[in-house]
């Protein structure tokens, strides 16, 4: 998926949890870019063969096995991208902190009754 289809659906899952806010835009941006480059990276990885494993011959002529770079890729990519959707709150850990911290700042903005009373002239 291209970087601005990632960037249509991440606003649209926000905007439907009710979690967007004009200030996400940048994280927005930045995950649908990791996720645009995780993509690019499995669709090379699965034309060239999509091997977990792949053999890698060292300067020193040595033949290993090595985890496929492109695999590799595609899971850091994976890891960096769970912890923007957690801050996006597009996890329920990330859904719950984010309606916790919307709570918290709710009742702090609100008067105590005594406040209320003293505005009255009570």
């Amino acid at each position: 998926m291209t970087k601005n289809r990632w960037k249509s659906k991440i606003r649209a899952s926000c905007e439907e949890l009710g979690t967007y806010r004009q200030s996400f835009d940048v994280v927005i941006e930045t995950l649908a870019d990791i996720l645009a480059r995780r993509d690019e990276a499995l669709k090379l990885y699965k034309q060239e063969g999509g091997q977990p494993v792949i053999e890698y011959t060292n300067k020193g002529g040595s033949t290993n096995y090595v985890q496929n770079p492109l695999l590799k890729l595609a899971n850091e990519l994976n890891r960096d991208a769970l912890t923007y959707w957690k801050e996006l709150g597009l996890t329920p850990a990330g859904l719950k902190r984010l309606n916790e911290k919307a709570l918290d700042l709710k009742v702090s903005s609100k008067k105590s009754f005594a406040d209320v009373l003293e505005g009255l002239g009570i």
